[in-house]
């Protein structure tokens, strides 16, 4: 079966669906496979459940005519995807990095929406099968379409960039993420400046920061950019007031008062400023989108329980993102200060480094209580409390509650701390 033709039934059928327990009922069922599951096992299920039509790559499941065989559905949904995105007028915008893509995406989104009709990646939809899948998303109304890409291994950013086709493109920063699987911080920013080069080679538009210097480096040549500084060596100037304990910018003689704790989200609503003003929405609306965006799904959030303040963030992290939200939240103000932290994964031979360098801060910073929780974390030299998995260290603060103060809980999604808040 063409592309063509798929999509002549997609457009009859326009909702999607990868999972049969989640069928969208009248759409289109992808039997994707999986490390231990084969999505064509289940294309009758998906049928059953209210699926139009279930897409398969395997003939011996070809049971009649609402079977429709691919040479492979992984591929059909990408090229799909593409096809949609390459009929629609809807303008894209694509943005990865290190830290911070998915607050970018919510803001960016928050701002645009006062003035167009737009879509963003659906939470963290964003690797080689989410992005397709919001470009399905794509409707005939749809006037910008915000697509995060993931990555942790080299030339995956260029895959994503040549399904999504971006007319704008930006870069949150460049950390110390995926080290594994980039090959270190090289390989990190070798990999995620391929957004930067699918567009230059393309002459679509750059959003960037002025002020990090590797885009600099890597934009000096380049004249379709438009940018950000705290100076004025950018096409807008924005300004950081405070984070005390959310962040506070202006420009252009307007503050602007986020819901975002820690000065590192900063730039993920400077960027969200600028893309505003430079697709025309008005800059009193682009205040009303970023202060009305709140932070959820365990990123960036303040919590109140039974006396604590909880400084809750976390959906992940590295070391890049663990040492910034470490330094803005020694910066609050607060009589008792506690930091519990989980472990960082897919760090490879740099992991104890990596780890024991996150111990060595806190040691220099003034907090009043430590917890390290992981394998790695566990051997640390640290005068704070170690704990080898989640279940010793949630014993521990049964016997130990924590008293009135502040807390920041921060670790990679493997490690799941929010769990802590039911002991909290």
């Amino acid at each position: 079966m063409t592309i063509e033709v798929l999509y002549q039934i997609y457009l009859k059928h326009p909702k999607v669906s990868t999972d049969s327990r989640k069928i969208a009922v009248g759409g289109l069922f992808f039997a994707l496979k999986g490390p231990n599951f084969n999505g064509n096992t289940f294309a009758e299920q998906a049928l059953r459940e209210g699926a139009e039509y279930a897409i398969i790559d395997e003939d011996e499941y070809m049971h009649n005519e609402r079977y429709l065989l691919v040479e492979d559905v992984l591929t059909a949904l990408q090229q799909l995807g593409t096809y949609h995105r390459e009929q629609s007028g809807a303008k894209i915008i694509a943005l990865t990095g290190s830290n911070g893509k998915t607050t970018t995406k919510e803001l960016i989104h928050s701002v645009l929406a006062q003035k167009y009709n737009t879509i963003a990646t659906r939470g963290n939809l964003n690797n080689h099968i989410g992005v397709p899948l919001t470009l399905l998303t794509i409707r005939k109304d749809t006037e910008i379409a915000v697509i995060e890409m993931g990555a942790n291994h080299q030339k995956e950013i260029e895959f994503l960039s040549q399904l999504a086709l971006p007319d704008h493109g930006y870069i949150t920063n460049f950390g110390k993420a995926h080290l594994e699987g980039f090959g270190g911080v090289e390989g990190v920013i070798k990999g995620k400046s391929e957004l930067f080069q699918h567009l230059i080679s393309h002459e679509k538009h750059i959003f960037w920061n002025a002020d990090d210097p590797i885009q600099a480096e890597k934009l000096k040549n380049y004249p379709n950019k438009t940018g950000f500084s705290k100076g004025n060596i950018a096409n807008y100037q924005i300004l950081f007031l405070s984070a005390d304990p959310y962040v506070k910018l202006q420009t252009e003689q307007t503050e602007i008062n986020t819901n975002l704790p820690g000065a590192y989200n900063f730039t993920n609503a400077a960027i969200a400023v600028v893309i505003g003003l430079y697709l025309k929405v008005p800059l009193v609306k682009i205040k009303a989108g970023i202060e009305a965006y709140r932070p959820e799904n365990n990123r960036s959030q303040i919590l109140n329980k039974k006396g604590l303040e909880i400084y809750l963030d976390a959906y992940n992290a590295n070391p890049s993102s663990m040492k910034a939200a470490i330094e803005a939240f020694d910066k609050i103000p607060a009589k008792s200060k506690t930091v519990l932290l989980g472990d960082m994964f897919e760090l490879g031979d740099e992991a104890p480094m990596e780890h024991q360098a996150i111990a060595d801060l806190t040691a220099n910073l003034s907090f009043d209580g430590l917890y390290f929780v992981g394998k790695n974390f566990s051997r640390v030299k640290t005068d704070g409390n170690t704990f080898s998995s989640f279940e010793d260290f949630s014993d521990y603060l049964k016997e130990h509650p924590l008293e009135k103060g502040a807390v920041l809980i921060k670790g990679s999604r493997g490690m799941a701390l929010e769990r802590i808040l039911d002991i909290l």
